[in-house]
């Protein structure tokens, strides 16, 4: 036994392993290691699907003259990659701050695959979550989130962390923001402070971003199949809900116990509730149509080519002209579609019979059976005005409801009374029209009208009777 091996014996009380004084030098490598740096660099601004491994690096340096191994080569790339990674601070979250991220996840709608994107809010103190799945990620949506999220929490937060997201970014100078109108709108509402990561910072709000993807990998795995996103949402919160039992990790109480800390740190809600509705001016078309969000939603045919203002949610447009309410729609979320409303265009259609069976918005209007029959039998029996008097039957539909017109519409056809004025009557009880009086007030004229009491016996001559 060497006396150097001795001495490593009674110097350690286990064996120490092979242990090298100083690196290994690298002369057939040493002149090409500027040329790996230099790919190094050019690859971090290429897509990490397209960047080198270490491999292709060796291949390149043989092209170029290396005569030397693939494995120093690997062990040299290792090394430079390691100096180029990035270290991070850990960093303390006082109660009462919040952070926002949306995340996308897939979600089977009525047998149909598709993407859909999901708001998150976490509180990293506590670790409590609020997670809400939307068609897409806007503005609406985007104050849709944080309304039922502050709601959830039962207060707001002093400060919450964002991306730089362009619903609430329209601009970056250099650490500042410029701010959009959407985003000020929320925060003068809710009086929260901002404070927005650096670009391609997100380990910023690490918090939030372990929260989306928790979310991804135990609330849509497997992919949740759903009849509409309401029921999802439904379920998302009663999981949020359910998971404020549980403990992270170094936390010293579940999140249900820590989140009264957040709530005391909280601002209270304002007195009255956000509207989360985006207001856009602009003008029906010559087909009654609105554009918003690149989709058309139809107004009476008496608003076209008037200013229309829109006030857009994440589930209705409304449409407003001349301060009342027009129009109002189920919101559509594809792209370029149409929303018709078939009562819109009744009004033109009676001016325009001819145009009845061609008329797109009536396109798909299911109607009773007996509308049919109606609509044949006026047909058949005034002379080329029936089209006109069917479609001021469907007028009544403005004011009552489909069931009740087809009760109406049965009782007409029952007794043969099938004008638009024989079937209204149908639709107000016997003791309305026994109350009904004829006012003279606007009428000056009809004063002095005498109306005598018809002799019902002459009526019975013109029938070819006897008095």
């Amino acid at each position: 036994m060497h006396w150097r091996t001795l001495a490593k014996i009674l110097k350690h009380s286990e064996p120490p392993g092979y242990r090298q004084e100083k690196a290994r030098g690298r002369p057939k490598l040493g002149a090409y290691l500027e040329r790996i740096e230099g790919i190094l660099k050019q690859d971090a601004q290429m897509p990490r699907k397209q960047r080198h491994t270490a491999k292709r690096i060796w291949d390149r340096l043989k092209e170029w003259g290396y005569t030397g191994g693939y494995t120093v080569v690997k062990e040299v790339v290792r090394e430079l990659s390691c100096r180029k990674q990035e270290v991070f601070v850990p960093l303390s979250h006082p109660p009462g701050e919040a952070q926002v991220d949306f995340g996308h996840a897939l979600v089977n709608l009525n047998g149909e695959l598709g993407k859909v994107a999901f708001f998150v809010m976490s509180l990293p103190y506590s670790g409590a979550v609020f997670v809400m799945v939307f068609e897409r990620e806007c503005t609406e949506t985007f104050w849709e989130g944080h309304v039922r999220a502050l709601e959830f929490f039962g207060g707001v937060p002093r400060r919450i962390t964002y991306d730089n997201t362009s619903i609430a970014v329209s601009k970056i100078l250099g650490r500042e923001r410029c701010l959009t109108r959407g985003f000020l709108q929320l925060q003068s509402h809710y009086l929260f402070g901002h404070h927005f990561c650096r670009p391609a910072r997100g380990n910023e709000k690490g918090v939030v971003e372990g929260a989306v993807k928790f979310t991804r990998l135990n609330f849509f795995v497997p992919v949740p199949q759903v009849s509409d996103l309401e029921a999802l949402n439904a379920r998302l919160l009663r999981q949020c809900t359910e998971d404020r039992e549980r403990r992270l990790r170094g936390k010293p109480g579940t999140k249900t116990a820590l989140l009264g800390e957040d709530q005391g740190a909280f601002l209270p809600l304002p007195a009255t509730a956000f509207s989360a509705c985006k207001q856009v001016s602009t003008a029906a078309s010559s087909l009654s149509l609105v554009r918003f969000d690149d989709n058309d939603y139809s107004v009476p045919v008496r608003w076209a080519h008037h200013p229309v203002v829109v006030k857009a949610g994440y589930r209705e447009v409304s449409l407003f002209a001349q301060g009342e309410e027009v129009a109002r729609h189920r919101r559509v979320w594809e792209r370029e579609r149409v929303r018709f409303e078939p009562l819109h265009y009744l009004a033109l259609l009676e001016r325009k019979p001819g145009a009845l069976d061609y008329a797109r918005p009536l396109a798909g209007w299911a109607l009773p059976e007996c509308f049919g029959v109606l609509r044949r039998r006026l047909e058949a029996q005034s002379d080329g005005h029936g089209t006109r008097e069917y479609i001021r039957v469907l007028r009544l539909l403005e004011h009552h409801s489909v069931s009740q017109l087809r009760s109406a519409v049965e009782s007409g056809l029952r007794v043969g009374a099938i004008t638009r004025d024989a079937i209204a009557q149908f639709l107000y009880p016997a003791a309305d029209w026994r109350q009904t009086t004829f006012d003279l007030a606007g009428h000056p004229h009809l004063r002095h009208v005498r109306v005598a009491a018809p002799v019902l016996g002459e009526y019975q001559e013109l029938l070819g009777g006897a008095r």
